[in-house]
């Protein structure tokens, strides 16, 4: 069964996660592979978890895409494939550390599993399922922005319109200002560090975005205000 020394190690990745759950059975059940306990005792697994994630993801991805740049259907399929794929969740997950904290069988331990693809992308997976469960989308959302945040920006780099470039041409096109960008906080370590940016065009409004890099903030900040946009 698990220590003492598990619940500190599940109370560092809480913290590198940015959420701290209510209901800590939720998240070492995110962590439990099946392979737990050499089939000597049966321990609910992640799972189901890992089914309710991975469609969590796929909507928060589909949503974030719909959003960030007017493009067809099948670009748009690319872009989720690439941002939902087991390989993507494992990066995630290596990033902050899900391995150490995985409840494993000693056997799939000494084979690598806490550094499988498989494993860790489905852990990861389960993770965003249980954040769900215990707090709703919100803070699903602010997981996956924070954490995702690098892989997305890989893809949307590659994409023809980013946020910021439609935000700045849906502001000329209306007669504003230009968007003017401002830092309202910064947390974290020097080595990876949390941004929270606010985008704001004269008599539009306003919105925040959070991300690990300012660039990153930025284009959250302006898809946030571009989904705000007021009707005229």
């Amino acid at each position: 069964m698990p220590t003492k020394a598990y619940d500190i190690k599940l109370s560092a990745l809480q913290a590198r996660m940015g959420y701290q759950f209510r209901d800590s059975n939720l998240l070492q059940t995110a962590l439990t592979h099946s392979s737990y306990g050499d089939g000597q005792r049966k321990t609910v697994n992640y799972e189901r978890l890992e089914f309710l994630g991975d469609r969590v993801l796929g909507l928060l991805t589909a949503d974030m895409l719909y959003h960030a740049q007017e493009e067809a259907e099948g670009g748009m399929a690319r872009r989720l494939n690439a941002l939902v794929r087991k390989e993507t969740c494992a990066r995630v997950a290596r990033a902050i550390g899900v391995g150490e904290a995985l409840l494993i069988s000693t056997s799939e331990d000494k084979q690598g599993g806490r550094e499988k693809n498989s494993i860790l992308g489905d852990a990861c997976e389960s993770i965003l399922g249980a954040i769900y469960l215990d707090g709703g989308m919100i803070p699903a959302l602010s997981f996956y922005e924070t954490h995702w945040s690098d892989e997305i920006e890989k893809v949307l780099a590659k994409s023809a319109k980013d946020p910021k470039t439609e935000l700045q041409e849906r502001a000329s096109t209306d007669g504003g200002k230009a968007p003017v960008y401002s830092v309202l906080d910064q947390s974290g370590p020097d080595h990876r560090p949390l941004f929270v940016i606010e985008v704001s065009v004269e008599n539009i409004g306003s919105a925040k975005g959070t991300g690990k890099s300012k660039k990153v903030a930025e284009r959250y900040a302006a898809r946030h205000l571009l989904e705000n946009w007021p009707v005229k």
